[in-house]
């Protein structure tokens, strides 16, 4: 199967018949860069001309029906494989056309082997699964490449049997070994502007779809305000995704993408709407020896609280995990209630 979908791709084929390849990254004519084991490092592969390039962009996107050209110079998509592709062309790419691969695993990491593997500690291991049996809802935060979309499966491997998920992902990217779980995937226009489908509006959908939870694989834009809203109205133990290097810089994005739905809501309002809805942050980091690590838990505080931060549950220091107490009334009803 890999013959088949990577011939023509020139230099490309190797590196995506690698098996310890995670993401291969394209900038023009240049080396080609890829990463192993959680470092970037560059081979000594590259295109010999733009022309062959151009071919390779062609022959990748042509299995899964996208294209790119002067008029649309930007793809996002899934490959037949499960992988993650995106291209962007000059004139945007300054140095001539970008490729960004992200290879697709058959299979993720369960909490136990992130345990095994130095990922997560016993105890917020300990922690997590009597939050998401708790039915808390959790929110996954850190940089590109910090380990996001793991962790959350992860998360969703120590779920109960049974539960009925709805998963909404921009590009799918979650592995799931759920007993009942359905897979959502936006969809972008076609050459003619219409048929878009956002994630806003399968979330929206999301809600008639019956779920015990929902998760959202990344909030990136006014979806923010339709998740929090289904968490605080009904949908207890539902997760996500965002961008932020930090618990409270979480919480602070969340807030101003949730703005971005222009409902005319006071800042002020969503702040508690946040509140109300996200009882967790997980934050993830990728150190610079490639390792990505669970270094903090976070406890959002109470809507009415005048408490400004993030309040640490669990946080790694010098290396060993320190466990406090939750004081939020819900945290510690749902981690009791998870513990059964």
């Amino acid at each position: 199967m890999v013959e088949v979908l990577t011939r023509g791709l020139g230099p490309l084929e190797p590196l995506l018949a690698d098996p310890e390849v995670d993401e291969i990254l394209v900038s023009g004519l240049a080396p080609i860069w890829v990463e192993r084991h959680g470092r970037l490092v560059r081979t000594d592969a590259h295109f010999a001309d733009d022309a062959q390039l151009r071919e390779a962009i062609e022959r990748l996107l042509q299995p899964v029906g996208r294209r790119v050209d002067e008029a649309q110079p930007l793809c996002d998509t899934r490959l037949p494989d499960g992988s993650c592709v995106n291209v962007v062309l000059p004139p945007l790419a300054l140095d001539g056309p970008a490729i960004a691969i992200r290879r697709f695993r058959p299979r993720g990491f369960s909490a136990q082997e992130l345990v095994a593997g130095g990922a997560w500690t016993p105890a917020a291991l300990d922690l997590l699964r009597a939050a998401v049996r708790g039915r808390l809802n959790i929110l996954v935060c850190g940089a590109t490449g910090s380990g996001k979309t793991t962790t959350l499966a992860a998360l969703l491997g120590l779920l109960p049997s049974g539960e009925r998920v709805v998963t909404i992902e921009d590009t799918a990217e979650l592995r799931l070994e759920l007993e009942h779980a359905v897979r959502l995937e936006t969809r972008p226009a076609n050459v003619e502007g219409r048929g878009e489908v956002t994630i806003r509006t399968l979330v929206r959908n999301a809600l008639r779809m019956r779920p015990d939870r929902i998760v959202v694989g990344e909030v990136r834009g006014a979806e923010a305000l339709d998740m929090l809203s289904a968490m605080a109205t009904g949908h207890d133990g539902s997760l996500g995704t965002i961008h932020a290097g930090s618990a409270a810089g979480a919480i602070e994005r969340l807030e101003t993408l949730a703005l971005m739905a222009g409902v005319g809501l006071p800042h002020a309002a969503v702040r508690g709407q946040v509140r109300a809805a996200i009882d967790l942050v997980v934050v993830v980091r990728r150190d610079p020896d490639g390792a990505r690590r669970l270094i903090e838990i976070g406890e959002v505080p109470e809507p009415a609280s005048e408490e400004g931060a993030v309040r640490p549950l669990y946080a790694l220091r010098d290396g060993r995990p320190v466990v406090r107490a939750p004081l939020r009334e819900r945290v510690v009803q749902g981690l009791v209630l998870g513990l059964r």
